[in-house]
C-alpha cells in the first residue's frame, strides 16, 4: 500500500473529517465548541459537552487545563486556573471525552498544549484517547517538525492530528502543516490570545484562502468567535466555525442550560446559502 493510500485510508476513518462532511452534506458550516476539562467540574464538563452536541455542534473540543497557557484569553484562563485549583488531573480527560462521546455522535478532539502528552508519554496519552472514544488532538504549540512522534502514534491509534495555521505562516509553514494534518486545519483568525470580539477579522478569509489552496480540504476558523452573525460571516468560505470564549462565559454565567441555548443560536448562522446571499449583498 503506497503512502496516499494509506493517508486516505486514515482519512477515510477521520472522525472529524466525517463530521465536518456530514454538516457540508447538509449544506451548512460545521459548529465546533469548546470546553475546558475539569471546568466547573469533570461531571459538568460533559454534561455542558453533551448539551453542545444535542443543541447543534458537531465537534467538540475539550481542553486540557495548563498552568501557562500561552494562547488563552481572560476568560478560558480563569475557568483552567479554577479547574486546576479544584483538583483537576491529566487523566481525567479521557473520562470527559468517554462521557461525551459514550452519550453523542458528535467528534470529540482534546486541544492540548504539548508538554502534558510528553509527560503522560505519547503512546499511552494517544492509546488512551482512542479508548475514550476521542477522534484526535489540537496541538497549539506543536508544530509538524517535531511532531514525528505524534505522527507515529496518531497512525497506530487511528486518531485526527490538527495542527494550526495563522496569518503568519509562510506558504511553505502553509504547506508543511496541510500535509501533516488529519481532519481538519485549524485557522487561527487574528495574531493574539482567544476571546471574544465584536467583529471576526479579515485576515481569517485570507488565512483560510491560503490553506485551501495548499490543498486542505477543510478548514476551520477559531479565535474571537461569538455570535450567530460572526458564524454566518466565517460559514461562507470555511468548512467549520470554532467558538471557546462565548460558551465558557455562557458556562460560567448561566450552567450547562446557557451553554445549550448559545450553542443553539450560533447554529443558526451556519447554513453557507445564507452566509453567501449576505456576503454577495442579495
Amino acid at each position: 500500500m503506497s503512502s496516499a493510500d494509506i493517508a486516505n485510508q486514515a482519512e477515510t476513518a477521520s472522525k472529524s473529517a466525517a463530521a465536518i462532511d456530514r454538516a457540508r452534506s447538509q449544506g451548512r458550516s460545521a459548529l465546533i465548541g469548546y470546553l475546558p476539562a475539569g471546568y466547573p467540574s469533570v461531571e459538568e464538563t460533559i454534561a455542558a459537552g453533551i448539551a453542545l452536541a444535542e443543541n447543534g455542534a458537531d465537534l467538540i473540543e475539550i481542553g486540557i487545563p495548563y498552568s501557562d497557557p500561552v494562547m488563552d484569553g481572560q476568560v478560558i484562563q480563569a475557568a483552567t486556573t479554577e479547574a486546576l485549583a479544584k483538583g483537576f488531573h491529566v487523566s481525567q480527560v479521557f473520562d470527559v471525552v468517554a462521557g461525551i462521546t459514550s452519550k453523542t455522535d458528535a467528534a470529540v478532539l482534546v486541544m492540548t498544549y504539548w508538554n502534558p502528552v510528553v509527560r503522560m508519554g505519547v503512546d499511552e496519552f494517544s492509546r488512551r484517547l482512542a479508548e475514550a472514544g476521542g477522534a484526535g488532538l489540537i496541538t497549539p504549540d506543536l508544530i509538524p517538525d517535531e511532531a514525528a512522534e505524534w505522527m507515529a502514534a496518531s497512525d497506530k491509534y487511528g486518531l485526527d492530528r490538527v495542527f494550526l495555521v495563522a496569518p503568519s505562516s509562510t506558504p511553505e509553514r502553509m504547506q508543511r502543516t496541510v500535509d501533516a494534518s488529519r481532519g481538519f486545519v485549524y485557522a487561527v483568525s487574528i495574531m493574539g490570545v482567544t476571546g471574544a470580539r465584536t467583529s471576526v477579522s479579515t485576515a481569517a478569509k485570507d488565512v483560510v484562502a491560503a490553506a485551501h489552496g495548499a490543498g486542505a480540504e477543510r478548514v476551520c476558523v477559531g479565535l474571537g468567535v461569538s455570535t450567530a452573525d460572526q458564524v454566518r460571516e466565517i460559514a461562507a468560505y470555511a468548512e467549520g466555525v470554532i467558538v471557546g470564549t462565548a460558551l465558557v462565559a455562557a458556562l460560567r454565567d448561566g450552567g450547562v442550560d446557557a451553554v445549550g441555548a448559545l450553542t443553539k443560536d450560533l447554529a443558526t448562522g451556519l447554513t453557507r446559502e445564507s452566509g453567501l446571499t449576505q456576503e454577495t449583498g442579495a
